[in-house]
């Protein structure tokens, strides 16, 4: 069965320091979270918080290149844990054909935010989910990741808006 989740928030693991992406389920008292990257956690934080920024990024590329075809993305679901890595698909629909393709979970829920769309959890993951190890996934090491880290670790709780953890 497929649980209908938002966004609830981002915040930093302080162990870690990698950001993680919390999911909440929409009909029942479940959260889910993830750890993700330094730029996954921006590209979601920036469309969280209606920041429109001069040039588009990597996800909203992809968006807009859809727009041109004609190709909706019609949801995104986290489909499987294995071995402390989440698994997602992204959905599309154009004319009366469906498709669908592999995708890290911070990209699927990055252009589900872009797209309006919903976001689903598989009940396999949310169950696989409670014995997870909680080791994250290692951060960006590069200069570009230290720099995009400092960014988010500057950013103050209210800068999260409504979505503050």
């Amino acid at each position: 069965m497929l649980h209908e989740m938002k966004v609830s928030g981002i915040t930093i693991d302080p162990t870690s320091n990698s950001p993680i992406v919390i999911l909440k389920a929409i009909h029942v008292d479940q959260a889910l979270p993830i750890w993700i990257g330094i730029l996954e956690a921006t590209a979601i934080a920036t469309e969280l918080e209606n920041v429109r920024l001069a040039r588009p990024m990597t996800h909203d590329l992809f968006v807009n290149f859809l727009d041109v075809l004609k190709i909706a993305i019609s949801k995104v679901e986290v489909c499987d844990l294995r071995d402390n890595t989440f698994y997602a698909r992204i959905h599309f629909s154009s004319n009366s054909q469906s498709y669908n393709i592999d995708a890290r979970p911070s990209d699927a829920i990055a252009l589900a935010l872009r797209a309006n769309c919903p976001i689903f959890v598989d009940d396999k993951v949310l169950e696989k989910s409670a014995h997870l190890d909680q080791e994250p996934e290692a951060f960006d090491k590069s200069e570009e990741g230290k720099k995009w880290k400092e960014y988010l670790e500057k950013l103050s709780p209210d800068q999260f808006g409504k979505y503050k953890m």
